[in-house]
């Protein structure tokens, strides 16, 4: 999956269920949480979505800023999860 497209999801997700301010401009290195837009709850929201739109699990020990507090940051954390995934064949061979 391209980056591109990673993002432009992500940023739907954040656009429909947290920006609800009138000005619906949001920088992909903006901080969620420095914005108000994202608190513990939304959090929670963001990684079902994570998990269920992209097919990965996030680890408790992985829900922190550095993952998950801007675009850029959970467009990087999905990309490297799922590079770090292995495919269904690739996981066949090794077992």
């Amino acid at each position: 999956m391209q980056t591109e497209e990673i993002g432009g999801q992500v940023r739907q997700f954040i656009e429909e269920n947290f920006l609800f301010r009138e000005e619906a401009d949001l920088a992909d290195d903006e901080s969620l949480l420095d914005a108000g837009l994202v608190d513990s709850t939304g959090i929670l929201e963001l990684v079902a979505f994570l998990e269920g739109t992209f097919d990965l699990q996030v680890a408790d020990a992985e829900i922190v800023p550095e993952n998950l507090d801007s675009i850029n940051a959970i467009v990087a954390y999905v990309t490297g999860k799922l590079a770090a995934e292995p495919t269904p064949v690739a996981a066949q061979v090794a077992a």
